[in-house]
């Protein structure tokens, strides 16, 4: 009978390290989260100004005859 109890504590024991587990595992992804959004929101100014600039140059680009490319066969 006492191998009933050993085996019940075991299981609980371990449910409570994988919990464990689990929640770091939870801070983790929440901390990262974090630190993406802070980055995309410093580095949106920088991406706006290099799309503006982007459309600019193809804006300004003249355009290529047909014959001026590669050509694969």
């Amino acid at each position: 009978m006492a191998w009933v109890v050993v085996s019940v504590t075991a299981g609980f024991v371990g449910l409570a390290v994988l919990a464990c587990c689990a929640f770091k595992v939870y801070l983790g992804v929440r901390r990262f989260g974090r630190e993406l959004e802070r980055t995309r929101s410093r580095l949106a100014p920088k991406q706006s100004a290099l799309r503006d600039e982007l459309s600019r140059l193809e804006g300004s680009r003249a355009p290529q005859a047909r014959e001026d490319g590669v050509r694969s066969s």
